[in-house]
């Protein structure tokens, strides 16, 4: 096998021009994938952080029903206050769950006593819902980062449209579930850049102050909307959402019937279809580097047949094997598949490497001049490596097929 190699890597320098541009070819395809991979990777990784670390959370659960009319953030659907210790006898017991914060959703009417419009708001414990979504209190361009009784945060755009400012006293008018209707008075805290894009009108209160409003004192209880999870690595959702969602399943209401209902960010954010558009373009520029790679050594290798053919019937007519043939000419593809994709990663994390250096911005959202940090992950490095020298063996089988079954009779009559 060793001499089989350097008869390979021979024939690769007797022609260094065709060598030389069909690893380059190769190198150019690796680069190109590995950077768009580190960069829209990066991008979505950022993406993800954004919005689960400052609204969503990694992992919701509700009340049975309630995210199929979530727009109309419905009070009859609220957790009870039976079903709220249950759940979190449920989750008290999780290792992978960092934090969890219970909220009250509900809308109302804005008023400055001079205007009224509607907005979105959510009761909450200051501290639990910092530590399950970190990044709220960076949203907070004005005012207080903690939110205390009595205080509200609101969202930029309906600051700027109703003209209040920090300070300012406004009143929140809602209904109950039981149709009661309800006002409070509350101070400006905080101003909130929006998440979500120019139309987010959602605020912030103080989850006693949400039970005040909607008169949930009186009630069998206090009840909650959703309760928001943090988990210690992001990595493990998809498992850990298994995990709990047949847990919470076990939870049955006097009907027999499911109480929970869990539903990782994914399901919750419109933003997820942008990142599986991600995923999808990702798929199609590997697919290229497999095309690229797939009709350059092929090309390479027959080309490389056509011109040996004599050689071929010297060496076949001398007693090498078909077999011994056939693998000379798949380790070349095999040697030029190792060539381009060694050279590639080398340039790209060359170039992933300046890129970070520049430190180029770009805006996302609300988010303005954030800083491109491109990473190399070793996974997708192997992954590509591998399928680089998987192609360019496939593609070197044909070729070495078909000079492995010349007749070293004709071969070496050959013109």
């Amino acid at each position: 096998m060793g001499n089989l190699f350097k008869i390979a890597i021979r024939n690769l320098l007797r022609y260094k021009r065709r060598t030389l541009l069909t690893a380059s070819l190769i190198t150019i395809g690796v680069v190109f994938v590995l950077v768009f991979i580190s960069v829209s990777g990066s991008f979505k990784n950022l993406m993800i952080g954004q919005i689960t670390d400052s609204m969503i959370g990694h992992l919701q659960v509700h009340r049975k029903g309630y995210v199929a009319s979530i727009e109309n953030l419905p009070l009859n659907l609220n957790i009870k206050s039976g079903a709220i210790t249950r759940l979190e006898n449920i989750l008290n017991k999780q290792p992978e769950i960092v934090a969890y914060s219970p909220r009250i959703k509900f809308g109302g009417m804005f008023s400055n006593f001079v205007e009224t419009t509607n907005i979105r708001l959510n009761g909450v414990y200051p501290d639990k819902e910092l530590k399950s979504v970190p990044l709220l209190a960076s949203r907070v361009i004005e005012g207080k980062k903690i939110l205390d009784k009595g205080g509200i945060w609101i969202p930029e755009l309906l600051a700027k449209g109703m003209k209040v400012k920090l300070g300012d006293t406004i009143v929140v008018v809602a209904t109950n579930k039981d149709g009661s209707v309800n006002g409070k008075q509350f101070v400006v805290a905080g101003v909130l850049e929006s998440a979500t894009g120019p139309g987010g009108r959602d605020g912030y209160i103080h989850i006693e102050d949400a039970i005040e409003v909607l008169r949930m004192e009186g009630m069998a209880g206090m009840e909650i909307s959703e309760v928001a999870i943090r988990l210690k690595d992001f990595g493990s959702l998809n498992a850990f959402s298994k995990k709990l969602d047949a847990l919470l399943s076990k939870e049955l209401n006097q009907q027999g019937k499911p109480i929970f209902e869990l539903h990782t960010w994914e399901k919750l954010s419109p933003f997820f279809t942008i990142a599986r558009m991600i995923d999808v373009m990702t798929f199609f520029i590997k697919l290229m580097l497999i095309a690229i790679v797939l009709i350059s050594i092929m090309n390479v290798m027959i080309m490389a047949v056509y011109e040996r053919i004599r050689e071929i019937g010297t060496i076949a007519a001398i007693g090498t094997l078909p077999g011994k043939i056939l693998n000379m000419f798949v380790i070349e593809g095999f040697c030029l598949g190792i060539a381009g994709a060694v050279i590639g990663n080398i340039v790209g994390i060359a170039l992933i490497f300046m890129l970070n250096i520049l430190k180029l911005t770009y805006n996302f959202g609300q988010q303005k001049g954030i800083i491109l940090q491109a990473s190399v992950n070793p996974y997708d490095l192997v992954v590509i490596s591998v399928t680089v020298i998987i192609v360019s063996v496939i593609a070197s089988l044909q070729p070495a097929f078909k000079a492995s079954r010349m007749e070293p009779i004709k071969a070496l009559r050959h013109v």
